[in-house]
């Protein structure tokens, strides 16, 4: 058992000297492959299409709040569920939750089978802004300080539609 033990112990002790899987041509990863450049927002999208990002961060833009979340996370249902139930998402009696966000690492997840249209993911991300800028978890709180939010959505909404008309 000792032998056992001490064969253990230095094969774990010095990994580096054991046969790893390679491929054969092991290269060293370049600084533009390691990872991308931060965003100038300071905070990064991930999981979403190219469109669904452009237009978040149009939203976020146009909302111009103060607190903005580290990460916006797309992820589909069956993660959502379990990343809700991981952090101990409580939804009031009646509702149902397509985002939430996790304040203290200012996380936002979003169901991607629940996405509905742009127009909702803008509502609702206002809501969760909300959240971050009152640092509550109470669903009243959020509501109030999302009301700017989404008067700001809805007036370049329309400043949007007066541009396109000829």
């Amino acid at each position: 058992m000792k032998l056992a033990t001490s064969t253990a112990l230095l094969l774990f002790a010095f990994p580096s000297f054991g046969w790893g899987q390679t491929t054969g041509a092991s290269k060293e990863v370049s600084r533009e492959e390691a990872a991308p450049a931060p965003s100038q927002n300071g905070y990064s999208v991930i999981g979403a299409t190219p469109r669904q990002e452009t237009l978040l961060r149009a939203q976020i833009q146009v909302m111009n709040a103060e607190i903005l979340p580290l990460r916006i996370v797309f992820v589909p249902h069956w993660k959502y569920l379990d990343t809700a139930r991981t952090f101990h998402l409580h939804v009031p009696a009646g509702y149902t939750s397509a985002l939430f966000t996790h304040l203290p690492s200012r996380t936002v997840f979003i169901d991607t089978d629940r996405y509905i249209n742009d127009d909702s993911l803008g509502y609702w991300m206002a809501h969760e802004l909300g959240h971050l800028a009152t640092n509550s978890a109470k669903e009243s709180d959020a509501d109030k300080a999302a009301g700017p939010f989404r008067a700001r959505l809805k007036e370049s909404a329309k400043l949007a539609a007066l541009a396109s008309k000829p």
